[in-house]
């Protein structure tokens, strides 16, 4: 018998403030559609909605939700785990503990770690930015009274500066940073040639974290969308896929056990994602805004602080500290034995604000990166 969903899709529909070429509005959009939350999308206007954010939520960061009853919300992690809770069912996580642990890893990974490599190939590329460029000078710098080339090139440089080159990228790193991305397609080809989703027959947290760099870069600006189409038809399908997912599709089998194929993006994670959490969380606590630090044999030099990624690994933490204890030994085997597990403690104390994230989602206490 299916449960019904409490009262939250009884409400008026919500208002998505956003962009509609934007990673995380994509990821957020995607969520509601699979939810059948309903919700009207607004461009954001910048530089006037930055005031009312930061008197809002505390930050001024992109995408931001406003409900029927007028509270605001913001972070995508938190905001999707709020309306998650006002649902009966557990539709999008595993029943199995070790496999939810995954999921939430995985959307974890997809939000922090592929952000830069997505906004490298939209900002780096002359198609890509030209692309990008005239959107966002037409769509969320609308009202601001310039001409529309002039706002082209103060967003070229702003994105440059803040995400690609001024966060870590390299004219010598950029090989081996388009050699990880094109390995990504290459995992997900061989997952999504044998099944819809990455965990079953439903779409679960991990395909909806992954949308936020698929639906709104890698599938979309120009130079990743021919790779993908090129080699990875199979991700471009999935990509489809979910965004034409609706709660109907939510009744699909979840996998008994976790697939084997999973266990490659695992072990990114842990040579990769989890050791620059750790690097950061150095940063952190010793006070530099920038560091340089090797993952996954990609050196990355004068790479941005993050105070909110030390609250994500944290967080990752306090996860797998939560589950039961036959979970507890079932992942940490499965992270050990991809080279995930030691990463994930690295330090040992990690350097948190006081109350830090609390009042998510309704008050956010630092943004993505030290940026703007």
């Amino acid at each position: 018998m299916t449960r019904q969903t409490v009262p939250v899709l009884e409400q008026p529909p919500l208002t998505l403030y956003g962009s509609n070429i934007s990673y995380f509005t994509g990821k957020m959009e995607n969520y509601f559609r699979i939810r059948g939350i309903p919700y009207h999308f607004k461009s954001m206007q910048f530089p006037r909605i930055e005031r009312q954010l930061k008197q809002e939520v505390g930050v001024s960061q992109m995408p931001a939700v406003q409900l029927a009853d007028g509270r605001w919300l913001t972070d995508t992690t938190k905001m999707i785990e709020w309306f998650e809770s006002k649902f009966s069912d557990n539709a999008l996580v595993p029943p199995d503990p070790h496999q939810a642990f995954v999921a939430h890893l995985i959307e974890d990974w997809a939000d922090e770690w592929w952000w830069r490599p997505a906004m490298h190939y939209r900002w780096h590329y002359t198609e890509g930015a030209r692309f990008a460029s005239w959107h966002l000078a037409s769509e969320v710098m609308e009202s601001v009274g310039l001409p529309v080339w002039l706002k082209r090139r103060f967003i070229c440089q702003r994105q440059r500066r803040g995400y690609t080159t001024g966060d870590g990228l390299t004219e010598t790193n950029v090989p081996a940073v388009e050699a990880s991305v094109r390995r990504l397609f290459s995992q997900l080809q061989n997952i999504f040639d044998n099944r819809p989703y990455l965990l079953g027959a439903r779409p679960s947290l991990a395909d909806i974290g992954l949308a936020g760099p698929f639906f709104r870069h890698f599938a979309l600006d120009p130079v990743p969308l021919e790779i993908l189409r090129q080699t990875a038809p199979a991700v471009l399908e999935w990509v489809a896929r979910l965004w034409n997912t609706t709660p109907k599709d939510l009744q699909g089998d979840w996998l008994d056990t976790l697939p084997k194929d999973i266990k490659p993006l695992l072990h990114d994670i842990g040579v990769s994602y989890l050791p620059y959490l750790g690097a950061n969380a150095e940063a952190v606590r010793s006070g530099r805004k920038r560091f340089d630090v090797q993952v996954g044999g990609v050196d990355f030099k004068n790479a941005r602080y993050s105070r909110y990624r030390v609250w994500c690994l944290d967080q990752l933490r306090k996860r797998w500290l939560g589950l039961p204890d036959e979970a507890q030994k079932m992942t940490r085997d499965t992270l050990e034995s991809v080279g995930a597990w030691s990463a994930m403690w690295q330090p040992e104390i990690l350097p948190l604000l006081p109350d830090q994230e609390v009042g998510l989602p309704f008050r956010a206490t630092t943004k993505m990166i030290g940026v703007y």
